[in-house]
C-alpha cells in the first residue's frame, strides 16, 4: 500500500496541476458583456462586424487579419494597442470612409517591431497603397514611431495617441512581469488584465460601459495568450526615436490627462521628443478616448489630415 502511495501522490499532484495550468479562460457571451451598453452603440458595432469580411495575409506563417474599407484618394492605417482588435476603431473607420480609405488589423503573435513592420508592409503592397497617414495608439502609437523612423517613404503624417516614446522605464519596471509571462496560465494572464481594465481603465473613461465591454472581451476568449506576450514584447522593443521635423513627417499627440497607462513622466518625454507636435490633451477620458470620445476623437483626426 504504501509503495503505492508512493507514485500515487505526486501523480495525483501533477495531474491537477496541469489541471489548473490549463484551467479554460472565462469567456462570457457578447450579449453578457454589452448588457449596460447603449443599444445603438452596440448595434452600430454589430452591424459594422457583420456587414464588412475581413481579409488574411501570411507573414512568417502568421495570419494578419485586416479590414480595407473607403476609395479615398488618401489612406489612413489604424494601429491598436495592447487589447485591441481591428474593429476598435469602427466609429473612426465609419466616418472617414467617406473621404479616405481607411486600413485597420489585428496584430497576430508578432514578437518585434520588426515582425510587426512586416506584417503592415505586407497588407499595404496587398492593396497596392504606397503612402499613408497612421493612428496609433498606446502599443500602436509606439509602433507608429517605428514605422516614421525605419519607413519614413510610407509615412505622410502621424498621430500618436496614448502612447510613449521609446524609454528604459517600461522594461525595467516590468522586468519580473516579463521574465514569468512565458509560463504563466493563460487564464491568470487575462485575469490580470481583466483586473486592470475593471479597476483602473474603466474608472478613467468616466466608466465608459463601452470600454469595460470592449476590454473584457478581448480578455475573454477574443485575444491569446501568444498575442498578449508578442505585445509585451513589442512595448519593451528599443530604438532610437525618429526626427519627423528632418523628415518632413508632421505629427500630433493625442494623450489625456488622466491615462492610467501611460506614466505622466513618458507623457511628458513624448511631447519633449517631439516638441514640435500638435498636441490635443483630452480631459478625463482615460486611455481610449477614441471608444468613449468617440465623435470629438474622429473630428480631431479627421482635421489633422485635412490640413496636411
Amino acid at each position: 500500500m504504501k509503495n503505492r502511495l508512493k507514485w500515487l501522490i505526486p501523480l495525483i499532484l501533477v495531474i491537477a496541476i496541469t489541471a489548473l495550468y490549463n484551467w479554460p479562460v472565462s469567456k462570457p457571451s457578447f450579449e453578457e458583456l454589452y448588457a449596460d451598453v447603449d443599444p445603438e452603440t452596440v448595434d452600430s458595432l454589430v452591424t459594422f462586424r457583420n456587414a464588412y469580411p475581413t481579409k488574411t495575409v501570411f507573414v512568417n506563417d502568421k495570419p494578419w487579419e485586416y479590414l480595407v474599407l473607403g476609395q479615398g484618394e488618401n489612406t489612413i492605417v489604424f494601429l491598436h494597442g495592447m487589447t485591441g482588435a481591428y474593429d476598435i476603431w469602427w466609429q473612426q473607420m465609419e466616418v472617414l470612409q467617406e473621404q479616405y480609405r481607411v486600413i485597420s488589423m489585428t496584430y497576430p503573435a508578432a514578437e518585434s517591431l520588426n515582425d510587426m513592420a512586416g506584417g503592415v508592409m505586407a497588407i499595404l503592397e496587398a492593396e497596392g497603397v504606397n503612402q499613408v497617414h497612421l493612428v496609433g495608439s498606446s502599443l500602436g502609437g509606439y509602433f507608429a514611431q517605428y514605422l516614421v523612423a525605419n519607413y519614413p517613404e510610407k509615412v505622410l503624417s502621424a498621430v500618436l495617441a496614448n502612447t510613449f516614446p521609446p524609454n528604459d522605464l517600461i522594461a525595467e519596471q516590468n522586468k519580473v512581469v516579463g521574465f514569468f509571462l512565458p509560463y504563466l496560465p493563460e487564464w491568470l494572464i487575462m485575469n490580470v488584465f481583466s483586473g486592470s481594465i475593471r479597476n483602473s481603465v474603466y474608472p478613467a473613461s468616466e466608466y465608459s460601459d463601452l470600454v469595460l465591454a470592449f476590454g473584457l472581451e478581448q480578455t475573454g476568449g477574443r485575444m491569446s495568450k501568444g498575442q498578449i506576450i508578442a505585445r509585451f514584447y513589442s512595448v519593451v522593443d528599443p530604438f532610437s526615436a525618429p526626427d519627423p521635423d528632418q523628415m518632413g513627417i508632421p505629427l500630433m499627440i493625442i494623450e489625456s490627462d488622466n491615462d492610467p497607462l501611460v506614466d505622466s513622466v513618458l507623457r511628458s518625454e513624448l511631447k519633449t521628443i517631439y516638441s514640435s507636435a500638435e498636441v490635443h490633451t483630452f480631459t478625463a477620458a482615460g486611455h481610449f478616448p477614441y471608444l468613449n470620445r468617440a465623435e470629438e476623437y474622429t473630428l480631431i483626426i479627421d482635421e489633422f489630415f485635412s490640413n496636411q
